[in-house]
């Protein structure tokens, strides 16, 4: 009874407009039925606690912040070294941006199952492992994703929890609050009504810039070390590339070189896990993206993968292997590519440092 009338108070606060940060915001909810295997925000939290502690030479996890009401935003660090910061290339993985995407967080954790359990074991994961530094950030957006599930049903819930200044709306689309070409072309929305809504000012949400300050923090002696990057999505089993906020495919902020090596991964990926590739922008126009922005201010080889087929928003806990595993080639692809994204093109390992100094 008393777990009901919290999260009635819970749900209440938000109609209202979440006023302040209040605890009884961070109740939990189970999901619906059929749905029972997706993972909630505390049962990912005890898998990426239970496989640091499991996995201590390899695994390691940290915060990158704290949402908006107070969850933390777990992520790991996966490499055989794990509590030195080695030069060597390094690759991100992020899931849930949007709170109604919870395959997106399924695929987060698998990438850490195959890389966890097939070290020491196969051996293109060992490899890798020992060669690279692997980051993932699960949820960034936990809040929404909970209270997407409250009352063990789906809402469509696609934003954050926070509250828009003079507005009686809540949450911002985070996938829209990052600074790059951000509120520029279309794509996002002024208006706090709208799921698509931008937030008032750039990385006004304390999710984006917890991503900002860790993706800057990979910056060392002038040099990004992150080189390749995949955020998960839902849906329509699409592999995109930059840019989203502009139809044209070259760009003054993009070179051909880095064009030419986006479509040849992407299409690599795709043969792959069957979907299909393109400009994140064929599907439609989208600014302030995370994608975007670790491009064009980082220069990392960043990719949206959308899961599950087209107009599927929810699907039921047996999709899951199936639409997780199909991608396993993919995400190793990308691994391996982290020491020259320009090998996808034929460029030499020797030859990457030249060619990323062009742009």
């Amino acid at each position: 009874m008393r777990k009901r009338l919290v999260a009635l108070l819970s749900a209440a606060l938000l109609v209202v407009g979440l006023a302040g940060r209040s605890p009884v915001l961070a109740v939990e909810y189970e999901f619906p039925p059929g749905s029972t295997g997706f993972h909630t925000y505390l049962e990912m939290a005890a898998e990426v606690k239970k496989a640091a502690e499991t996995h201590p030479t390899i695994v390691e996890r940290f915060s990158i912040g704290k949402s908006w009401i107070g969850r933390e935003l777990w992520a790991v660090k996966i490499s055989d070294n794990v509590a030195s910061d080695e030069s060597e290339p390094e690759v991100l993985f992020d899931g849930l941006h949007h709170g109604d995407e919870h395959m997106s967080l399924e695929m987060t954790l698998a990438i850490l199952k195959w890389l966890t359990t097939g070290y020491g074991s196969d051996s293109k994961i060992t490899g890798l492992v020992n060669s690279r530094e692997i980051y993932i950030v699960f949820a960034m957006n936990p809040d929404g994703a909970t209270y997407d599930i409250r009352g063990r049903t789906y809402h469509n819930w696609r934003k954050n929890l926070q509250p828009t200044p003079g507005s009686s709306y809540v949450g911002t689309d985070l996938n829209r609050n990052y600074d790059y070409r951000w509120g520029c072309c279309g794509g996002s929305s002024s208006n706090p009504a709208s799921s698509r809504y931008r937030g008032p000012s750039r990385f006004s949400a304390p999710e984006t810039r917890a991503l900002r300050n860790f993706v800057d923090s990979r910056v060392i002696a002038g040099r990004q070390q992150i080189r390749t990057a995949i955020s998960f999505h839902t849906s329509g089993r699409l592999v995109m590339w930059p840019y989203g906020y502009t139809y044209v495919d070259i760009p003054a902020d993009m070179t051909t070189t880095d064009h030419r090596t986006f479509v040849a991964m992407a299409k690599v990926m795709a043969a792959s896990n069957g979907y299909k590739p393109e400009q994140a922008s064929d599907l439609y126009i989208s600014s302030g993206t995370s994608r975007d922005w670790l491009y064009g201010r980082h220069h990392i080889f960043s990719f949206t993968f959308e899961l599950l087929p087209n107009g599927q928003a929810y699907a039921p806990d047996e999709a899951i292997p199936g639409e997780t595993g199909r991608n396993r080639g993919a995400i190793l692809y990308a691994i391996d590519l982290a020491d020259c994204p320009y090998r996808a093109i034929g460029e030499p390992v020797r030859r990457c440092k030249v060619v990323a100094g062009s742009r």
